[in-house]
Parts: C-alpha cells; structure tokens; sequence
C-alpha cells in the first residue's frame, strides 16, 4: 500500500486529501460511505482483494477520515465539487461506491460521461438516519444539527453519542450482519475516527440529512435514468429493512443490475471477498 495526499480545491479551499494506493491494473476508485466512522480504511481489505485486477484509490471525504479533518461547508455542493476535482486526473476502469456515496459517484458519472467504464454500489443509501427513522420530525433535523454544531455543547452531546459502547450497538445493530465480527478492536478503531479534530461537524451533517444527495426516492431513481455506464447494485442480504426496501426499489427499477451478498451495510468491510468476486463476475 502506498498513500498519498492530493491537494484538491473543493469550495474554493485547499483540501489535503489522503488516498491510499492499492494494487496494479487499469484504475478503479474506491470511495467510503458517509457515516460517523467513515474511513477509507474500510475499503482496504475490499481493494486487497481486487489488487491483482485493478490499481485502486481510496480517499477520504471531506470532513471525514481518520486525521485532523479541514472545514469545509458540509453540503452536497461540496461533495459533488470534491468528485470534480478528483475525477479531473482521469478516467477510471471502475467506480465503487459504498452506502451514501452512491448518489455522488452516479451523479458525477452523468457530469463526465467518460469517467468510468463500469460502475458498483454497495449498499447503496440516499437518506440519513434520522430522515430514515423518522421522516415525519424533519423539522427537528436542523435543530439537531446546529445544536452538534455549537462550540461546548455541541462536543458534549456529540462525546456521549460516540462512546465505544454505542458504537459497538450500532454496528452490531445495522452495519455488520454478525454481531461476532463487531470485535473490541474494531470498536476501538472506529471510536479514533469518531475522535478526530472537527469529528463533529461530519457527523451531525450526515446524521441529520444535511448530505443526502437527493431529496426522495422519486429523484434518487431518476438519477439512473439512461445516459450512464454499467452499474451493478451489491444488495446486502441483512440490510436494515428500511434501507433494503430502498436497495429493491432500485433493483426493481430495471436501471440497475442486481446481486445480493452477505453482510449488513458495510459488507465491502464484512466481506470483501464476497463483494470482490460479485464485481469480478459482472
């Protein structure tokens, strides 16, 4: 493995961008779901697996990773512009993108239409938790986010909703499929993502819808209307059902191709194996 740093400009800032370098072949980039433990570090053992076939790139998003994290105005506008700047290095063999990241690769795909040959989502997501949980209270999420947001407050809140032992809940909860691979090293790693400077700010973003990258299922679909390259949708067998139902209906939309694998919402980290030879077979 081999990291770099690209020094990208994404909203008119200077953004230090790690990106880890895996493998030999034509290009493949790898980008990580949004989350609260978002990481690029749980697309590495997915790139191992794929490194005889594919040179893959992995970044970081902005805001998020396990380093001391730029600010940046967390909005889609951001994310769509980060894509820009990376794609502008060229053309890929193949785009995989996890959970949230899907919409911003498929747009992207659509505005440089000679991007990428084929295209994988894993478990692909467009709506935070909370809108997901609760999408008749949106006009909390603001609230929420701001009150993240504030300068004492805001860290003590953020502290007690990121202690080890809830991580550990959530993972076992929703993000692997088997509550035995949720091991206490794992939680101690994901734990340092959360505990990075600026951690926060990621976190009450994405948590509260402020990255969703559409507004509703109706315009998630649409943004797979024609005009793009192969795209295979990895559908994770326990996915959460609210989530899953979204996977389906754009299974079901007939834009897409389809292939379950094991795992919950993080099976390119549960089961790489699994998802490498899915993308291999397509």
């Amino acid at each position: 493995m081999e990291t770099r740093v690209l020094n990208l400009t994404v909203a008119g800032r200077s953004v230090p961008t790690p990106c880890d370098v895996f493998g030999e072949g034509p290009e493949a980039l790898l980008l990580p779901a949004l989350s609260t433990i978002s990481a690029r570090a749980e697309m590495r053992s997915l790139a191992e697996a794929l490194g005889s076939e594919y040179r893959c790139r992995i970044p970081d998003w902005p805001g998020f990773g396990a380093h001391p994290r730029t600010r940046v105005p967390l909005e889609p506008a951001t994310f769509h512009g980060f894509l820009d700047a990376l794609l502008a290095a060229g053309p890929y063999a193949l785009g995989v993108a996890a959970g949230h990241a899907a919409g911003y690769l498929v747009a992207a795909a659509r505005r440089h239409p000679q991007a990428f040959a084929q295209l994988v989502l894993v478990a692909p997501t467009w709506r935070g938790p909370l809108p997901t949980a609760m999408p008749g209270r949106a006009h909390w999420f603001p609230r929420i986010r701001r009150a993240v947001e504030a300068p004492i407050l805001g860290e003590a809140l953020y502290r007690i909703n990121i202690s080890p032992p809830i991580i550990g809940r959530m993972m076992r909860a929703h993000v692997y499929a088997d509550p035995a691979g949720v091991t206490p090293a794992l939680v101690r790693d994901k734990h340092a993502i959360t505990r990075q400077r600026n951690g926060r700010f990621g976190t009450a973003a994405f948590v509260t819808g402020g990255l969703d990258p559409v507004g509703s299922r109706e315009a998630f679909l649409d943004l797979f209307a024609g005009g793009l390259p192969p795209i295979l949708v990895l559908r994770p067998e326990g996915a959460p059902r609210r989530s899953g139902t979204e996977m389906d209906a754009l299974v079901g939309s007939g834009r897409v191709t389809g292939v379950s694998v094991p795992g919950a919402l993080s099976p390119h980290e549960e089961h790489p194996g699994a998802v490498a030879a899915a993308i291999r077979a397509a």
